[in-house]
């Protein structure tokens, strides 16, 4: 019978063999490219044609996203058209992706919210621009699943809502007539241990373009801050990923340990040379001293903020929405600790930084610029949402602009403004097991109600909501069988007073209700 030996390498040939190996990869070719234009004409060398190309493009509003490349786009590569950008958000006038739309070379968005910026909107309302709107949490979701070879997955985000029962308008007719040219097709949907899912198919793209802090030689990346956001899914999604950085090393001198996307996803890296990093929104404390204060809120507002409050236990992990919400965290109870998530990639959200210290890579779901507390985490879009999809994230508070007797939420789109998009309200508030807290005015401005048996404005969310606390009064909303239950009054506030203004049929809490202002 055949017998195949093996012997051991001896002490000299296995030097020889790592030394052979190591300088096999010393010398592996750089990834690093002169300049953006460069680096891009390697990539559109990949694909057949520079037209109706998908990039994947990272960022977060301004924060984190590729200036440079997209810059070079519009300058050295007018011959690139009809794009489909994959972004969370569509920049801004002039700057970011939206140099690309008045350029005229983006086709398509899909984003989760568009932002300020009025030639989206021009171009979206006059049938120049086909818009999917994307949950923010999906949208990370459907990248990380494209860069992880996963063709679709079963979410619970917007189950019961216009996005899963499709016809929202992606696409209007030129013609200036308003009608719908394309509308979303409905989504298969299954239940699993009772629960409704939404199916989403992942998302790959001819190239990505995403922005770092730090790369080696070899692509790998670390990013700072929240300027990590969509940048790691986006990367991850491309068949050819482009990164620019602030600071290029050499290979090894980024420890292992600290690569927060290895190389392997990234095929080329430049230098920033457009590194404005712009502030959309740049929040600072008042100084001590100067009669400002963030915690003075008053009347009905100020009510509803305390109230709010009461519902921190110790050790909570939490969400809060903008406005109302946010000033919730300054009236903590006395001896409660909490850790605030902001969506955008950051646990251990702090306050707005000192005057003049703003940082454009630290910046909350709202575009504000923040601080980290002590022992705070950053991490990638599709991380953020995984821990809020799996109720890590105990308690999200968020404002509402109608409720209905079931617990169904309303609060993406207003009535006769343009639609900005969902962000990631409705992650927030899908996931099944998670408690919503809905803060609002008890009423509209014009007097009408925002509680009802039934919401006449799209959903964010069916059957989610656990309390309303408005400035008149708590309801407790039975999610699973249906119907509010008032369990608090404001000071001076009827039961009587509380029927004139709801629009649905509620119960009352046994005995004698508690007034909402106690302590």
């Amino acid at each position: 019978m055949f017998r195949m030996m093996f012997r051991p390498l001896s002490s000299r040939s296995s030097k020889l063999a790592f030394q052979t190996l190591n300088r096999s990869f010393s010398s592996s070719p750089s990834k690093v490219r002169s300049s953006a234009a460069l680096a891009l004409n390697e990539a559109f060398s990949t694909v057949p044609s520079k037209s109706n190309l998908t990039f994947c493009v990272g960022g977060f509003g301004l924060c984190g996203i590729p200036e440079t490349l997209i810059s070079s786009i519009a300058t050295d590569f007018p011959e690139v058209k009809n794009m489909t950008a994959v972004s969370n958000n569509a920049g801004v006038d002039g700057f970011g992706l939206g140099k690309l739309l008045e350029s005229g070379q983006v086709e398509r968005m899909i984003s989760s919210y568009v932002g300020e910026n009025k030639t989206f909107e021009k171009m979206y309302l006059g049938g120049e621009l086909a818009v999917e709107l994307t949950p923010q949490g999906t949208l990370a979701e459907r990248l990380r699943s494209g860069g992880a070879g996963i063709p679709a997955f079963f979410t619970p985000t917007a189950a019961g809502t216009v996005i899963a029962d499709g016809g929202f308008p992606i696409k209007y007719k030129s013609d200036g007539s308003g009608d719908v040219e394309i509308k979303s097709e409905p989504r298969e949907t299954r239940t699993f241990n009772g629960v409704e899912y939404v199916m989403e198919e992942a998302i790959t793209g001819d190239v990505s373009l995403v922005k770092a802090w730090k790369a080696d030689t070899r692509g790998n990346l670390v990013f700072r801050g929240t300027a990590r956001n969509f940048n790691p899914d986006c990367a991850r999604a491309g068949r050819f990923c482009i990164a620019e950085v602030e600071e290029i090393v050499e290979a090894g001198e980024i420890s292992p340990d600290d690569v927060h996307l290895p190389g392997v996803f990234v095929d080329r890296v430049v230098k920033a040379t457009d590194n404005e990093k712009r502030i959309e929104q740049v929040t600072e404390r008042a100084e001590e001293g100067s009669g400002g204060s963030g915690s003075v809120v008053t009347g009905g507002r100020g009510r509803i903020v305390r109230r709010a409050a009461k519902e921190f236990k110790d050790g909570m992990y939490v969400n809060l929405g903008i406005g109302i919400p946010t000033m919730a965290s300054n009236f903590l109870p006395s001896g409660v600790r909490i850790e605030l998530q902001s969506e955008n990639g950051l646990m251990g959200m702090g306050p707005f930084p000192k005057k003049g210290s703003a940082d454009a890579d630290w910046i909350n779901a709202g575009k504000q610029t923040v601080t980290p507390v002590p022992g705070a985490s950053t991490f990638s879009s599709s991380d953020s949402f995984g821990m809020i999809r799996s109720c890590k994230v105990g308690l999200t508070i968020l404002g509402g602009m109608q409720v209905s007797s079931n617990g169904d939420l309303a609060n993406w789109i207003i009535p006769g403004k343009m639609v900005k998009g969902m962000g990631g309200a409705m992650d927030l508030v899908g996931a099944p097991g998670s408690r919503v807290v809905v803060t609002m005015e008890h009423v509209a401005k014009n007097g009408t109600h925002k509680i009802m048996r039934d919401c006449s404005l799209p959903l964010t969310g069916k059957g989610v909501v656990d309390l309303i606390i408005t400035d008149m009064c708590v309801f407790k909303c039975d999610k699973k069988n249906g119907g509010l239950t008032l369990i608090e009054l404001a000071k001076g506030v009827t039961v009587d007073d509380i029927k004139e203004n709801t629009g649905c049929e509620f119960d009352v809490v046994e005995g004698e209700i508690p007034l909402m202002d106690e302590e």
